[in-house]
């Protein structure tokens, strides 16, 4: 018999530490379909939290931003294709990957504050977590910290305001 031991506080995990969310609340989905939905999109934000990171800790940040700017729309792009007319990423459930798309779109959001204007559906996503009663209530409160967004080596997202 296996036993599961989750130790999830009571407030909504800091996205940072999905992972840990998705030990605690291992929906995925119910479907095959909306498993596959929320692997592939992990997959993709990882990929896309990876490159932000890869270009904030860089010497040649200065440099390497109007690139990453200029390629930013095609990917939020994909991301809102992706989302299309659901209300969460993986289908009509909130699940793992939601609080993921939230904590990237979040950082794109701080980097380039205008790039959400583009895709309504993203704009109508992040307003729909940010909804939540429990994500609404940890936002509200002294605990929710936006920065530092990376170490203190970081060009970009290092500093605590």
């Amino acid at each position: 018999m296996r036993v599961r031991v989750c130790v999830c506080p009571p407030v909504p995990v800091p996205p940072s530490t999905v992972r840990r969310g998705a030990v605690c609340n291992p929906d995925r989905g119910e479907t095959e379909e909306e498993m596959l939905r929320a692997d592939l999109l992990e997959n993709q934000l990882m990929e896309m939290r990876l490159g932000f990171a890869r270009l904030c800790y860089n010497p040649d940040f200065e440099l390497l931003k109007p690139a990453y700017l200029e390629q930013l729309p095609a990917k939020l792009q994909e991301l809102s294709r992706f989302l299309g007319a659901r209300p969460w990423f993986v289908g009509d459930k909130l699940t793992y990957v939601d609080f993921l798309a939230y904590d990237v779109l979040e950082q794109q959001r701080m980097f380039a504050p205008t790039c959400l204007e583009g895709p309504g559906n993203l704009r109508a996503f992040m307003r729909r977590f940010e909804a939540l009663e429990k994500v609404a209530a940890y936002l509200r409160s002294g605990r929710c910290l936006k920065t530092p967004v990376f170490w203190r080596t970081a060009r970009w997202g290092s500093a605590k305001e």
